[in-house]
């Protein structure tokens, strides 16, 4: 991405374009050189699900240098930066899937600490919120039901359940990222606590330390045949659980309205994250097409590899300028003004990227199917993002629904 042809369209701050410049110089010199020990560490079986110090070290060297919560508006608690100035820094993080940890950027965290910020009590937040701050503990987010249709949230059936001042939880969830962690402490948890009240009023969210009796990860789940160790993608058993009601974030009822404000600026976040993926993944392919040669000249001799090329960076321009305008919509309108633009960023971003990253695997030929080369897994990352946070349809009919309404 050209930043000085971006910001004649979008004006970044001054701060904004000096975090650019940092965290890009971080992500290629510090962070992708150790891709290499990362997998090595996830690749042996005595480490797969512990944290490579290698990780811890380098969130210190980013701490110290300030690219720290870049994701919080927030001045106090992170870099005061509106979502058009993070957006274009997300992108960059989103080049490698070890960046946003190492910038204490990393979803569920960010959205979890959000709410936490703005919905939980000083209570609420004295045990978990410093401590996600510091980048010290992970988060999870429980809100996904293996036995309904999760794409509808006023499906979610997990009951919760009041006795005298306790919540007792009994269920399912899945698809629960980051609690198979061993640094995760705190789960975000969505469930039906008023379920005579209308649809949009029946759940709501409490917070459940792991720690809780009857809470059980029952195993990690696989995105074809990754198991994102050790932060993990989880099924979690919840077997007479108990916390006490004053765990309730904001008031009963408020579950829906809650996960909607979570849910905007994590999925502009989401969607940068997934163009600088593909810009990745762009930047293979035109090396590739420039070095291999098959039947008599270079790749990129050859009419398709041109297409897929052109092509590629077509839809990655079309995707980065509707994200940016996304966020600054954000900005100017909040989540409502803004929702129509967010819900088309969460249609076109992630197809765009499994196009790209298609691209760019068929390029690499068998290579781009291995473990020699982040393709394969970036596919997998961005496929699963066309289901996380509301799969397309939903969006589409969304979209489609406020165009018919005028």
């Amino acid at each position: 991405m050209s930043t000085q042809r971006i910001a004649t369209l979008f004006p970044f701050s001054d701060r904004s374009r000096e975090l650019q410049s940092a965290v890009a110089a971080f992500v290629a010199e510090r962070i992708i050189p150790a891709e290499i020990a990362f997998h090595a560490h996830a690749a042996d079986p005595q480490t797969r699900w512990t944290i490579p110090p290698l990780l811890e070290s380098l969130k210190a060297e980013a701490k110290a240098q300030g690219l720290w919560n870049l994701f919080l508006p927030d001045p106090t608690h992170g870099a005061g930066l509106s979502n058009l100035d993070y957006a274009p820094i997300a992108e960059l993080t989103g080049r490698s899937l070890f960046a946003p940890e190492v910038f204490n950027c990393s979803a569920p965290d960010t959205g979890n600490m959000e709410v936490l910020l703005h919905f939980a009590t000083p209570g609420q937040q004295a045990p978990w919120l410093p401590r996600l701050l510091a980048g010290e503990i992970r988060s999870a987010f429980a809100m996904t039901e293996p036995d309904v249709a999760s794409s509808d949230a006023t499906n979610i059936a997990l009951p919760i359940v009041r006795e005298g001042d306790e919540f007792v939880i009994n269920g399912r969830k899945w698809w629960t990222t980051g609690a198979g962690d061993p640094r995760c402490e705190i789960m975000i948890v969505m469930g039906v606590t008023d379920p005579d009240a209308p649809a949009h009023r029946r759940q709501s969210m409490v917070l459940v330390p792991m720690s809780t009796p009857g809470v059980r990860v029952l195993r990690p789940l696989t995105v074809f045949g990754y198991d994102d160790a050790p932060h993990g993608h989880v099924e979690i058993e919840f077997t007479d659980v108990r916390v006490p009601v004053a765990n309730l974030l904001r008031e009963s009822g408020s579950g829906f309205e809650i996960a909607q404000a979570r849910l905007g600026p994590g999925r502009i976040h989401h969607c940068m994250r997934l163009i600088g993926l593909a810009q990745r993944a762009l930047e293979m392919m035109v090396a590739r097409a420039r070095s291999r040669e098959a039947f008599g000249r270079p790749l990129g001799g050859h009419g398709m590899a041109q297409e897929a090329i052109a092509l590629s960076r077509c839809e990655i321009e079309q995707a980065r300028l509707l994200t940016l305008q996304a966020a600054a919509a954000l900005d100017a309108y909040g989540n409502k003004g803004a929702k129509d633009l967010i819900g088309m960023i969460k249609i076109v971003a992630p197809r765009m990227a499994c196009a790209v990253i298609d691209r760019a695997m068929q390029i690499h030929g068998g290579g781009g199917l291995s473990q020699d080369y982040f393709l394969a897994q970036a596919y997998a990352g961005a496929r699963s993002l066309r289901l996380a946070d509301g799969p397309d349809e939903v969006h589409i009919a969304s979209l489609a629904r406020s165009m018919l309404k005028g």
